[in-house]
């Protein structure tokens, strides 16, 4: 996507792009807090975990998608301070959204995709900040891998085929894993020296959704392939 950002005044002395790209991070680590936080409190509420297994859920994916389509086209337009609140309402509704994962897989199941999704993430993010290969090309196809992903997942609703719901969650891991490095390519050439405070915490907004997004994605593949269900 592009963004039509003001190339604006200067930074101060001495920001950088250590800076930004550790704004996004920390931004996506504190997403990932708030989402595990919502959860853990959803599924200690059984009254609360009866509403989320409901048509509740369809309603929450609705509004998720609806801010993610908001935030990315109209990230230029809009203030940074109203898209970082609807970052962290984003990241509470997907927690609310995937609490009934947790209340169906073991705890050691849950703590074993989480560190292997963070060796994983971690692993492809430093190929995508280090690489001098342009990964627009492996972008692109695992874009396409992804909405095929989608589509087939759609089927499967229909088919509920344990097998190809396996195949769905492996090819996942591939393609997410590809998306980390690309989407922090992405990231990183965000960053120009020119730019002001307001379009650097914009940035930085919209770089950590995209990287929560392919952390969460990334877990909930590797908890199907992995998980223990209680």
């Amino acid at each position: 996507m592009n963004y039509n950002f003001n190339q604006s005044p200067v930074l101060k002395a001495g920001n950088g792009l250590q800076k930004y790209m550790t704004s996004v991070f920390n931004r996506m680590f504190m997403a990932l807090c708030a989402t595990g936080l919502v959860s853990f409190i959803c599924v200690q509420n059984p009254s609360l975990m009866q509403v989320m297994t409901g048509g509740f859920s369809i309603l929450l994916m609705i509004a998720t998608l609806g801010i993610v389509l908001y935030l990315s086209t109209q990230i230029a337009k809009i203030p940074a301070e109203r898209a970082n609140i609807l970052f962290w309402i984003y990241s509470a509704l997907i927690g609310l959204s995937i609490s009934p994962i947790f209340a169906v897989y073991t705890g050691e199941s849950l703590a074993n995709a989480f560190f292997t999704t963070a060796i994983f993430f971690g692993g492809m993010s430093l190929y995508g900040y280090v690489t001098k290969k342009d990964l627009t090309g492996m972008g692109s196809f695992m874009i396409v891998g992804l909405f095929s992903i989608i589509i087939a997942s759609v089927i499967n609703l229909f088919l509920k085929s344990s097998a190809l719901q396996l195949g769905l969650s492996a090819i996942s891991v591939v393609v997410f894993c590809g998306l980390t490095a690309y989407d922090i390519q992405k990231i990183r050439s965000f960053y120009h020296p020119a730019m002001s405070e307001e379009d650097i915490k914009k940035r930085s907004i919209i770089g950590a959704l995209a990287l929560y997004l392919d952390f969460i994605n990334l877990f909930l593949a590797l908890l199907r392939l992995m998980g223990n269900r209680k």
